[in-house]
């Protein structure tokens, strides 16, 4: 498509592309995907983490497929596990048909290093037969060998370049359930590439920050890239890439959607930074009420803090809360305190308040 082209997209919106049970784009939820950690050929592993993802919230599943054997992992794999899985395929066309033979719903490719054109034509036309998504993924450290020659660097118009050399033969074809990826670990050259990859293009965008690092700076890292698009509605998926489970990254991207209003994916738990005037462990009550309250699927605001004079004033937009004092405390709610309790019956005072109208 031509990058001069005024804004493709119907009323600011992507095209819809269906993975499974979940659509992207086209106005819908933004979705929360994650990564396996584990090697795919180890398929109990595999299944395991999946399935921890899932119970999670998370909504897609993306397994790399390295070689042959993990190739030859992925029809066990699919035929446990009921949550959209992506096959992550490099260098080798012949895996991402052996990942849509297993059943995946969608597969990721960077056609600038699946070879000549006619391997990724196979895979198009596997793909439309069979209903199957496809993302096409630039990144950074793989931009097409001609393209970053020319450019010098991995600079934005360098991964815009790669992307629109890939889109090509997709675009001759006419497929148009396409995802678009174009990820970087500059936050600045994020922000560029997706502003310029939503102006170009009625795809769905998948958002991301490429080894963003250990979980606080991946957190902090995704938060500030990802802030600036999402808030300017750009992005239909997210994937906050961590080193370290994975589990963290579904966590971390449904807190950000919540925090900018987006999604919600049950309550949000709030807690006071603690001062001297705290006398209860807050950081230890606020990872029970976390854990416990995960029962719950309302986005109720939970506030935990360590100070009764100012607690419940400090939380009044909350609609449930705790605060703590010398060995006793108070659940309110919605500002107003409900009870006052020994420290030890907080937790199970707070969860009875909040069945209560559950």
């Amino acid at each position: 498509m031509n990058a001069s082209q005024p804004n493709p997209r119907p009323n600011g919106r992507t095209y819809p592309v269906r993975v499974g049970g979940v659509t992207i784009g086209g106005g819908a939820p933004i979705v929360v995907q994650s990564m396996i950690k584990t090697r795919t050929d180890d398929v109990a592993g595999t299944v395991r983490q999946i399935q921890r993802l899932a119970r999670a919230g998370c909504e897609l599943v993306r397994v790399a497929v390295p070689d042959t054997r993990a190739a030859a992992a992925l029809p066990e794999i699919r035929s446990r596990v009921k949550v959209p899985l992506v096959a992550d395929i490099h260098f080798d066309h012949r895996l991402a048909l052996a990942a849509i033979r297993a059943g995946f719903d969608k597969v990721r490719i960077n056609p600038g290093n699946i070879g000549p054109i006619w391997k990724v034509q196979e895979v198009i036309r596997a793909a439309h037969q069979t209903g199957v998504a496809i993302r096409v993924g630039v990144n950074a450290g793989s931009i097409e060998k001609k393209v970053l020659a020319r450019h010098g660097h991995p600079t934005v118009a360098a991964l815009l370049a790669s992307l629109d050399q890939a889109l090509e033969p997709f675009e001759q074809l006419g497929f148009k359930a396409l995802v678009l990826s174009a990820k970087t670990t500059s936050f600045p050259d994020t922000v560029r590439v997706y502003q310029e990859l939503a102006r170009r293009y009625p795809y769905p965008l998948h958002l991301g920050v490429t080894e963003a690092g250990l979980p606080l700076a991946a957190a902090v890292r995704s938060a500030a890239a990802l802030t600036p698009l999402l808030t300017q509605g750009i992005g239909d998926t997210v994937r906050i890439s961590m080193t370290g489970d994975p589990v963290l990254e579904v966590a971390a991207a449904f807190e950000l959607l919540a925090t900018l209003g987006l999604r919600h994916h049950g309550p949000v738990v709030y807690s006071c930074p603690t001062c001297g005037r705290t006398r209860i462990d807050v950081a230890r009550l606020t990872q029970k009420v976390q854990r416990a309250v995960r029962r719950f699927p309302k986005p109720y605001r939970i506030a935990v803090m360590g100070c009764v004079v100012n607690g419940p004033g400090e939380a009044r937009e909350a609609d449930y809360g705790i605060a703590g004092g010398a060995g006793k405390g108070v659940v309110f709610a919605r500002g107003k305190v409900i009870r006052t309790c020994r420290e030890s019956e907080l937790l199970s005072a707070l969860l009875a308040a909040i069945a209560e109208e559950a």
